[in-house]
């Protein structure tokens, strides 16, 4: 095997329309100029975030009375009149409903001029900057920005995340705010105080329908001193590519990770979704390519875990079907280190299900086994058992057959099993680029070497393929 030492890959992120930011704005002054609905609505947003608000509203101060009398939070001042370059020294923010163009480009070029980032109520090209949808759990706020494209949509995603997130998150999020000064005083590292943090926010989700006390943030410190906290290792299973596949458990262990050790098959969707500031390391393995020793795997897992890390271990599909789970959890239970598994999607279920058939069949599959197409030294394992193989009922699941299917076909047959037997060989299944071939068992040799090269490829054997074998025999015949 050819040594392969892991590499860190820097964290990435896909581009994006606007920079989401949030503005402290609480005490200092922001101008809004103009009045209609869309300036009365900018005004009462801005003094929910602590703003001096100073509305200029010409001849219809009358529409913010009520808001002046009686603010959120932030001063409101309304002068019954036109703005002018002055009103903007000093001011954090402007923004303008201003129906003339003319005015408008002004105002942008006051504003500027000034300092003030500038937002025209509706007309983007002008803006600096957008406010987009919020949702509102103070201190817990989301923003959602469609760039100004689809607003209505924005109001969709809103409603949509105002029915699931609870109210209740806002208490917890107070108490974060309230706690971390002191957390600081009695915990004094970095990855402890992180750890915490984890800790809290499960707890949080497990409480979250009462306000959080004193008692919670006594139960979570609990009686550890700092510097004496190990990390943990979380093996989480990324499915076969699709990362709309994750399991929620998985996405909240990606977000939770200081460091994640991925392999090849991890896509680059997948790894999207873990915490940026996460540090990704690259321990694949190829099949009869370069590798990462699975010893110099286990070593640097523990490794990290003993430095406080929250260790993320991914891999592609299920990481306990043929992911040499166990030898990484014994590395860790005998260091001490305490270990989760978080289940994933495996290969047969996400072939299988893109392709659209189950795995097993009341009348023709009652069972389904699960084979390696090699073991350690990259052969054919001798211990498969061939009478089971051969059981016409099962429906039979070889992973990693590149290079050994000729061979496997040849002893399935040997053994009884009908070379008419319905077969798929799946290569990069779920994914964008997922390419598959239909055939009997005797001819999937030959049609499974048209897979792209290096592609992972997942072979299913059984009666429950025989629609795909069907549908490829009718277009051949359709062709001719």
């Amino acid at each position: 095997m050819i040594s392969r030492v892991p590499q860190p890959m820097p964290p990435r992120i896909a581009p994006i329309a606007t920079l989401p930011a949030f503005h402290k704005l609480d005490g200092r002054k922001v101008v809004v100029a103009g009045a209609s609905e869309g300036a009365l609505w900018k005004a009462e947003l801005l003094s929910a975030a602590g703003a001096n608000v100073l509305v200029l509203a010409s001849d219809n101060a009358d529409l913010f009375a009520a808001l002046a009398a009686s603010p959120v939070a932030g001063p409101v001042t309304v002068e019954p009149r036109q703005w002018t370059p002055a009103d903007l020294t000093g001011a954090a923010l402007a923004f303008a409903d201003l129906s003339d163009h003319a005015e408008a480009l002004a105002f942008v070029a006051a504003a500027r001029a000034a300092g003030a980032p500038v937002n025209i109520i509706d007309q983007t090209p002008l803006c600096d900057f957008q406010l987009g949808t919020i949702v509102n759990r103070s201190p817990v706020i989301i923003a959602i920005s469609t760039n100004g494209g689809a607003p209505m949509l924005g109001q969709s995603i809103r409603t949509r995340i105002e029915s699931v997130l609870p109210v209740g998150i806002a208490a917890w999020g107070r108490a974060a705010l309230a706690w971390r000064p002191r957390l600081k005083q009695r915990i004094t590292t970095f990855a402890e105080r992180r750890d915490f943090w984890g800790r809290f926010t499960a707890h949080a989700w497990t409480n979250i329908a009462r306000d959080p006390g004193e008692a919670d943030f006594e139960t979570l410190l609990g009686n550890y001193e700092a510097g004496t906290r190990r990390g943990r290792v979380i093996l989480v299973g990324a499915g076969p590519g699709d990362p709309e596949l994750l399991t929620l458990k998985a996405v909240r262990a990606l977000q939770a990770a200081t460091v994640i050790l991925y392999d090849d098959l991890v896509t680059p969707g997948v790894l999207e979704l873990a915490r940026r500031e996460a540090r990704r390391i690259a321990v694949g393995k190829t099949g009869y390519g370069p590798s990462c020793s699975q010893a110099d795997i286990n070593a640097q897992v523990v490794a990290l875990a003993l430095a406080g890390e929250t260790v993320v271990r991914l891999k592609g599909g299920d990481p306990l079907i043929f992911g040499r789970a166990t030898e990484e959890i014994d590395a860790c239970h005998a260091a001490g280190v305490p270990v989760t598994i978080v289940p994933g999607i495996s290969a047969a279920q996400g072939a299988a299900a893109s392709l659209g058939f189950s795995l097993t069949e009341r009348h023709h599959a009652r069972r389904i086994q699960f084979v390696t197409g090699h073991g350690a030294d990259g052969k054919l394992p001798r211990d498969i058992d061939w009478p089971a193989i051969a059981d016409a009922r099962a429906t039979t699941v070889i992973y990693m057959p590149r290079k050994t299917l000729s061979e496997f076909v040849a002893k399935a047959v040997a053994a009884g099993l009908d070379p008419s037997t319905p077969a798929i060989a799946i290569a990069s299944a779920t994914r964008d680029n997922e390419a598959h071939v239909a055939a009997t068992l005797g001819a999937l040799p030959a049609e499974a070497a048209t897979l792209p090269a290096g592609a992972p490829v997942t072979i299913i054997v059984g009666a429950v393929a025989r629609g795909e074998v069907a549908a490829l025999a009718l277009r051949a015949r359709t062709a001719a």
